[in-house]
């Protein structure tokens, strides 16, 4: 490894210990935005500004055409009250957020510094609102409203080296309310039971056949009033997952459906808390193919799974996206989360090198 790219390397880790040690719960990355803005000045890049959801953007390459976005989320799924304690063994790196997403918002910043100097224009974009009932706000609202046409996106997910994902998993996510008359447990024991019927929308959708690239979970269940009331209201938290947009409708056609049919005088109402939209770029696509090459080119073998990422919203609006990495790791949406420090060097450069290869996929 070059002096300069252990510097280089270096100062990813230093960033990302320091990033990933401010809590940045979704709707709240304003602290980490600050800090962002500070380093992107610091680094020379142009017009570093935030837009008014909360963004960062810098423009790492002034050119002409539609620009190379490279995306990458300030939120995490850990609230204020989770300690961000962050730790160095060796060559791993621990702790809450560190690949997911720090890492990535370091990186991007890093591979910017490291494209060559020509070739269309390449903005960073640290987003806000990516994770749970962010419902990809930060990113949706960056491809509305643009410093410029955006041709093509890299959306960054620090821990994803090796992974050019293609499609994009979408989700539909819904509240299940169900209020009845409730009782006595005893006195009124024939009383329908709304936390009983809600058990039962439950096992219904979970025995529902589903189609193959498609999930259901049922991630939050609550109501009652009492041990010894039959229940006046009930609740719980779908999410819906599908590779493919007409499946993911499906889902949610399935879901109306079961829950249509809650007998009286109960009733039951959906109420729509979170869409990811489902999509999928060409995988012979010249944006693919620059990525496969450069990771081919660090000897890092390449995988295509489906992933949910920024790059969902870019494949909603018809603009070629894959979603990267920066490094290896797992144990993401934990407290235990941890990442690899020595691939990281080749994980910028293959980043740099996608962006530079992508310059003739967005002419």
């Amino acid at each position: 490894m070059s002096a300069q790219s252990t510097t280089l390397v270096d100062q990813v880790v230093d960033r990302t210990i320091t990033l990933a040690s401010i809590p940045a719960p979704t709707g709240e990355e304003a602290a980490r935005a600050e800090l962002i803005t500070l380093w992107w000045r610091a680094d020379g890049f142009d017009e570093v500004h935030d837009d008014a959801v909360g963004n960062v953007w810098a423009r790492a390459r002034a050119g002409v055409g539609p620009a190379i976005a490279l995306a990458a989320h300030l939120d995490t799924v850990f609230g204020r009250d989770v300690a961000h304690d962050i730790a160095r063994d060796g060559d791993t790196l621990r702790g809450p957020g560190v690949g997911d997403n720090a890492v990535g918002v370091v990186g991007i910043g890093a591979a910017g510094a490291a494209i060559a100097a020509d070739g269309p224009p390449v903005w960073l974009c640290a987003t806000v609102g990516e994770e749970g009932l962010g419902n990809l706000r930060g990113i949706t609202a960056a491809l509305e409203s643009p410093p410029e046409e955006i041709g093509g996106v890299l959306a960054v997910e620090g821990n994803y080296l090796g992974r050019v994902s293609t499609i994009g998993v979408g989700s539909a996510r819904r509240r299940v309310r169900i209020d009845g008359p409730g009782g006595h447990a005893w006195e009124a024991a024939d009383a329908p039971s709304a936390v009983h019927h809600a058990a039962t929308l439950i096992a219904a959708l979970g025995a529902t056949p589903r189609a193959p690239g498609t999930a259901v979970n049922v991630g939050r269940v609550g109501g009652g009033e009492g041990i010894n009331v039959r229940a006046r209201e009930a609740w719980f938290e779908v999410d819906l997952r599908a590779d493919d947009p007409s499946a993911l409708a499906e889902l949610v056609r399935t879901l109306e459906e079961i829950v249509a049919g809650t007998p009286a005088p109960l009733q039951a109402r959906l109420e729509p808390i979170g869409d990811r939209p489902a999509g999928r770029v060409d995988p012979g696509s010249a944006l693919v193919r620059a990525a496969e090459a450069a990771l081919a080119d660090e000897g890092i073998a390449v995988t295509n799974p489906a992933t949910s990422t920024d790059a969902n919203a870019a494949h909603a609006r018809g603009i070629p996206a894959v979603a990267l990495g920066v490094t290896t790791g797992a144990g993401e949406h934990t407290t235990e989360e941890w990442i690899d420090l020595p691939p990281i060097a080749s994980g910028i450069r293959a980043l740099a090198a996608t962006v530079d290869r992508a310059g003739e996929a967005v002419r």
